[in-house]
């Protein structure tokens, strides 16, 4: 992977299921040559089968298939599910198998939670969506909203050594990822105008690239920022430029959970809304089913879509991948569908109605962030961080 903007890209937005399973599928079904799929959570129901049936397609055209889970986020995958893959030549691994414990697991903190697919080496899919029906509207009140895109250009060449370096990673090793040499990007034609970054976090090399793009991004807005995400907990220095950026006039806009799947990230976010709120900036919660993205835009060309919530989960201790942007076009495609959010299924806080932060719930708060925050620096001489961190998957 190399940090670098890289030209001639094009970036389709995919919203919710709906718009991502059928065309990643599609592009999964039709692979000749090789797949690579990571992901943090992959079910057995509908869109897990939906998921299955297109690797084996894939296989069943000679393709070279491999499959990255998450030991935490997809504990449940029976042998009805993984024999026919492993059968038909997929390779299937899993980040972090540790067993549970007295029923509880003991990998809860340390998790893979990239989403990232290439095919072919041409054609690439990154962002939050993970394989199971709770992202369908179906799914009813908790179905999630969220947000991926497809690439074409230059840019996949980036993405696609790296998976092919993440599968390779098989050995036990103290660290929580062994990082392998990327090959060198194949060159691919230009297929755009958009200029991208494929940037990622671990706890070795690249432990705060994430936030440090959204933080320089932010530092340089001269209009809007506009961010929704699900999980909002970010670190002092990155509330300090939301508020330094809302002072001198630029229009800082926060989408956040209304209606969470967990109710403590909603919590833990509101303990930040006065001192924010003070600061200029204006906070719209979404209200009409769980919010499940990752994605941000800044002035009318900067954009991110990824995995990476702003919490310290996903800056301090996840593995996570995003795709920046600099395009016009798609600056303006996810501007229009979070506005679309903001006018049809969210509610602006108000400040008078939000009493400030206690003494407790400050100190609280802070505790339990730079315990989380430090944690990568301590957890590898845990004994159980021990055990191989990507294995073959055994069920």
């Amino acid at each position: 992977m190399s940090n670098r903007w890289v030209a001639g890209n094009r970036f389709e937005l995919l919203e919710n299921g709906e718009g991502f399973y059928p065309r990643v599928f599609e592009a999964i079904a039709s692979a000749q040559q090789e797949v690579y799929v990571e992901t943090f959570i992959l079910f057995d129901d509908k869109v897990g089968r939906g998921l299955h049936e297109a690797l084996l397609s894939a296989a069943r055209n000679g393709a070279k298939v491999h499959l990255l889970v998450d030991g935490f986020g997809s504990p449940d995958l029976t042998p009805a599910f993984t024999d026919p893959l492993r059968e038909a030549g997929v390779e299937l691994h899993v980040f972090d198998p540790a067993p549970p414990i007295l029923g509880w697991r003991r990998n809860m903190l340390r998790r893979m939670h990239r989403k990232i697919v290439v095919i072919d080496g041409k054609q690439a899919f990154v962002g939050g969506i993970n394989y199971s029906a709770d992202h369908l509207a179906d799914y009813g009140p908790e179905a999630k909203q969220d947000y991926a895109v497809e690439v074409h250009g230059p840019i996949v060449g980036h993405i696609h050594a790296f998976t092919k370096a993440a599968a390779r990673v098989v050995q036990p090793s103290r660290r929580w990822l062994r990082r392998a040499k990327p090959e060198a990007e194949k060159a691919l034609d230009p297929a755009g105008e958009a200029q991208a970054l494929f940037i990622t976090r671990d706890n070795r090399d690249h432990t705060t690239d994430i936030e440090r793009h959204y933080r320089a991004a932010i530092r340089s807005a001269r209009e809007r920022v506009v961010i929704a995400n699900a999980y909002f907990f970010p670190g002092y220095r990155f509330i300090r430029e939301l508020r330094n950026a809302a002072r001198r006039g630029v229009e800082v806009v926060l989408i956040l959970q209304g209606e969470p799947d967990m109710p403590i990230a909603k919590a833990a976010a509101e303990t930040l809304y006065a001192n924010l709120l003070k600061a200029g900036v204006r906070i719209f919660e979404y209200c009409e089913r769980p919010l499940h993205g990752k994605v941000a835009l800044v002035d009318d060309e900067w954009s991110t879509v990824g995995s990476s919530n702003l919490d310290p989960l996903s800056l301090s201790l996840n593995l996570e991948a995003n795709v920046v942007i600099r395009d016009r076009d798609f600056n303006g495609i996810l501007h229009g569908r979070l506005k679309h959010l903001m006018d049809n299924a969210c509610k602006e806080v108000d400040a008078s109605q939000i009493d400030p932060p206690s003494l407790w719930s400050m100190i609280r708060s802070y505790v339990v962030f730079h315990f989380i925050r430090k944690f990568p620096r301590w957890a590898p001489r845990l004994p159980q961080l021990t055990r191989p961190t990507v294995a073959p998957l055994r069920l």
